[in-house]
């Protein structure tokens, strides 16, 4: 017979694992659904070795730090996990939510369903040269998921907010020479991450912007770099990698193919008080959900994951109270 989860929770990034770590601290039956091949979401796949400082209690972490905190928290109760599990429909039916995954490879049903998807599928913000698509993977690159690859080397950085500015800090110290490549001359980034920049050796190239890159005879890469105010002046830097951090574009929950009914804006799921959608039992969290002035923040979406799980507990069980303080649980 099909098991029947009191609380399924689609999306394995930080937001998802705190979420389902705390349902299991309510002893609900809990299934975690994650598309990727391992759990974290982008924090794990996009920059594991950058600094959070949106976490209360760990400043400073890295990304792996954090996921790796989070799955042994997680591990402390009952909790089952799929991953490669990407949900492709979820469906009403009767008092239960279905969701088919992998193109109904698979099917769970469960009772109430919190959405921690984030801003859905992501790609990266693409370096507009000609011989892009030729470079990438030969000396450009728009992902560090590994800092030792660079010991030693010349390192261009090319970006100006936070995870541009702080890649160029952690390189200082294991790169040969960093440089940091900027179309304005002031950084977008956090300000104490703008101040951390200015101790280093990073040496910055602003306001300028890469007109055009060539692989030199040695394997290295040569950048045309030209002023953005003065078309006149140019330069050449020579490098052993160009790391491109514009950011990503994500494709949009709207675009998921579900048969759900939801209300969607530019931001994402649009949910009420409790993290609630128009939905019965179905609720969003994190950057999936959207509502006036919401902050796109980790720790937003670790203060909305107990709201969202304490609701759907009252959705499908009335009679239970509401949860006691952690500290008073026998743990």
């Amino acid at each position: 017979m099909e098991k029947t989860y009191d609380i399924i929770i689609v999306g394995g990034g930080p937001v998802g694992l705190f979420a389902a770590f705390y349902a299991g601290l309510r002893n609900t039956k809990v299934l975690l659904l994650e598309a990727l091949t391992d759990l974290g979401g982008q924090v794990q796949t996009l920059y594991p070795d950058k600094k959070i400082w949106d976490v209360a209690g760990l400043p400073g972490a890295s990304g792996r730090e954090l996921i790796d905190r989070l799955k042994k928290q997680l591990a402390k109760f009952p909790v089952d996990v799929q991953t490669e599990a990407k949900v492709t429909d979820i469906v009403r039916v009767g008092d239960t939510w279905q969701i088919a995954i992998n193109d109904g490879q698979t099917s769970v049903t469960g009772r109430s369903v919190i959405l921690a998807t984030g801003k859905g599928a992501f790609e990266p913000r693409r370096l507009q040269i000609d011989n892009e698509a030729e470079l990438e993977g030969h000396g450009l690159s728009y992902f560090a998921p590994d800092l030792s690859l660079y010991q030693n080397q010349e390192v261009a950085v090319l970006g100006g907010g936070d995870s541009a500015v702080d890649l160029a800090e952690q390189l200082d110290s294991i790169a040969k020479r960093t440089y940091l490549i900027h179309r304005r001359d002031q950084f977008r980034a956090l300000e104490q991450a703008v101040l951390a920049l200015e101790k280093t050796k990073v040496i910055k190239k602003t306001p300028k912007k890469v007109k055009s890159a060539q692989k030199t005879a040695d394997g290295r890469l040569e950048l045309a770099l030209q002023h953005v105010k003065d078309k006149n002046q140019q330069e050449e830097l020579v490098v052993d990698n160009l790391l491109v951090q514009y950011g990503f574009l994500t494709k949009g929950q709207s675009d998921t193919g579900w048969q759900v009914d939801l209300d969607w804006d530019s931001a994402g799921i649009v949910v009420t008080d409790q993290m609630k959608t128009k939905q019965p039992a179905l609720f969003a969290i994190g950057d999936a959900s959207s509502y006036p002035n919401h902050v796109d923040l980790i720790a937003t979406g670790f203060g909305q994951a107990p709201a969202a799980v304490n609701a759907a507990i009252a959705a499908i069980d009335p009679e239970r109270g509401g949860p006691g303080h952690s500290s008073s649980m026998n743990l």
